[in-house]
């Protein structure tokens, strides 16, 4: 009772210890690169080697206990096989000799066996420890439902407006919120430049659009419709975001560009045309069959970010997001982008969270976000002119020339 108690509470230790173990040795592999390049080593070891010791002390104890347990076992086998062959020898004017070497054999036998049922009635239970924790996975509250009973037009959102009242959100019960009180009524075609410092809730923004995150108050209406009132696989679907780090699949270029298979390869040559890519994707072997490994690993930040594009320009939605999608590209790669927009998405409301001051500066509005508000709402060259706007503080220090 004691071991199995103690190896139990170890258990889960050992299981709390192993997950950023593993996590941040997966990372390592993927970022290698850059850390060396950044001469942070020795850090990243440092940092390993104190996750490795979180994990040996449970383990390290685990491994006494069994010892512990082991030692107890042998000693109360040893007793049992003393007193039969204490009470043979006593017994030996009564009892014939072959049956008292056969309760002594049965007797090493039976604590053989009192110590594997005991070993494996532990392991058991210790084991019951992954079943726990995925008991308690399947008690998180989950996301909304796909399809609610309201379902919008299929021609959803046809113009593109989004109107954002009094809009609160925070991560989680307990953490102050990252958006306060937001409010604001962005017009179909518009394009809407999102800046500000870090923790100014720009990335919180676009979580929000796409209910990831779900707000504590407030509201988000597009073309009339609160995103609330529907399922998420209607909102989601019908909107478009391309992602600061590019989602890129297992499968092929066709199937990462398409992989619900509504288009026809033309419409996909067509896309990747869009974006400067076609003649990399030709020289590819295989061509639109061309392999894609896990994370897109063979293919640059820049060529993964521009597939991400094009999947967004096959989709053809009225509201296209870009998180912060140019900050780890080089500028010929944002030049691309940039000018794909424009052609492509020149009808389509769209929302950019801007890590380079000058990738919006010919933008129809600058949202300029500080501490979850809405500070700054106007055009650029307004904000521009004034010289104690948050906004031109940030393109001075961002360099731009027209400041």
């Amino acid at each position: 009772m004691v071991y199995i108690s103690s190896s139990r509470e170890l258990q889960r230790l050992k299981s709390i210890a192993r997950s950023p173990l593993y996590s941040l040795f997966s990372e390592l592999l993927h970022g290698v690169i850059t850390i060396r390049a950044f001469n942070r080593t020795t850090d990243l070891i440092d940092r390993q080697l104190g996750l490795i010791k979180n994990f040996i002390i449970p383990y390290y104890s685990t491994i006494s206990a069994m010892r512990w347990l082991g030692v107890r076992l042998e000693f109360l086998s040893s007793i049992i096989t003393f007193t039969t062959a204490f009470f043979a020898v006593l017994s030996r004017d009564v009892i014939e000799g072959s049956l008292a070497g056969l309760s002594i054999s049965y007797s090493l036998l039976m604590s053989a066996n009192l110590t594997w049922f005991l070993r494996m009635s532990a392991d058991m239970e210790n084991a019951f420890v992954a079943v726990e924790r995925c008991i308690e996975f399947t008690k998180l509250e989950s996301e909304a439902p796909d399809e609610m009973p309201f379902r919008p037009p299929v021609n959803w959102p046809s113009k593109g407006e989004i109107k954002i009242t009094d809009l609160v959100m925070r991560y989680r019960k307990g953490l102050p919120t990252v958006l306060n009180g937001l409010t604001c009524t962005i017009k179909p075609t518009q394009k809407i430049g999102v800046v500000g410092r870090t923790g100014a809730g720009k990335s919180s923004l676009t979580l929000a659009l796409f209910r990831i995150v779900e707000a504590e108050s407030g509201s988000v209406v597009i073309d009339g419709i609160d995103i609330s009132t529907i399922g998420l696989r209607d909102l989601r679907s019908r909107l478009a975001i391309i992602p600061q780090n590019p989602t890129i699949y297992i499968g092929t270029i066709k199937s990462n560009l398409d992989p619900l298979g509504h288009y026809s390869d033309a419409e996909i040559w067509r896309a990747l045309d869009s974006v400067n890519l076609t003649q990399k994707v030709q020289s590819m072997e295989g061509g639109l069959e061309a392999k894609v490994t896990e994370g897109g690993s063979k293919l640059s930040a820049g060529t993964k970010q521009l597939l991400c594009l094009a999947r967004a320009i096959l989709k053809r939605t009225k509201i296209l997001v870009l998180d912060e999608a140019t900050a780890s590209v080089d500028y010929e790669t944002d030049h691309h982008i940039q000018t794909a927009l424009a052609k492509e998405f020149s009808d389509a409301t769209l929302i950019t969270v801007a890590h380079r001051i000058n990738t919006v500066m010919n933008y129809d509005k600058i949202m300029v976000l500080s501490n979850g508000k809405i500070a700054e709402f106007e055009k650029p060259s307004v904000l521009l002119q004034d010289e104690s706007s948050l906004f031109y503080s940030l393109a001075k220090e961002a360099g731009v020339k027209s400041v």
